[in-house]
């Protein structure tokens, strides 16, 4: 199978087997300095060298892989003076590159926004990102609709 053939999947964790689960940690366990090889790391991790060999370069964390990438999000916001500009202060402040906005015009105190962000200067895990967006007052939605290069 070719690379342009290869399909790719977004997993929820509970469903991973084992093997996976223990690459992601030992590979976490290398990049953090946790480990000084791999033989240290699947050690620690109770693995065999060949899973870790056989699933390191197909198993990521969802963090790395929209690391490099663009992603696309989707606002529910309640129509409030300075609504988008505080929305756009954190996304900025989270390290990310807003590349594109699309506001619609506020329909019955509610508008839709949609952001496209270069995610390669972030210096927060996406998760953390959500979270504090969906915790901003007037954001009564967030979605990720789309990632890609």
């Amino acid at each position: 199978m070719n690379k342009s053939d290869q399909k790719f999947f977004l997993v929820r964790e509970d469903v991973l087997p084992e093997a996976m689960k223990k690459t992601l940690d030992a590979k976490e366990m290398i990049e953090r300095g946790k480990a000084e090889s791999v033989w240290e790391a699947v050690q620690r991790v109770d693995l065999s060298r060949s899973a870790f060999y056989k699933y390191r370069d197909t198993v990521f964390p969802f963090h790395t892989v929209v690391k490099e990438k663009l992603i696309t999000l989707f606002f529910y916001l309640e129509d409030r003076s300075g609504t988008l500009s505080e929305l756009l202060r954190l996304v900025a402040s989270s390290g990310c590159n807003i590349m594109t906005i699309h506001q619609t015009i506020p329909l019955q105190g509610r508008a839709n926004v949609t952001l496209s962000l270069n995610t390669g200067g972030m210096t927060m895990d996406i998760n953390e990102l959500l979270t504090k967006l969906r915790k901003m007052e007037f954001v009564e939605k967030v979605e990720i609709i789309g990632n890609g290069a």
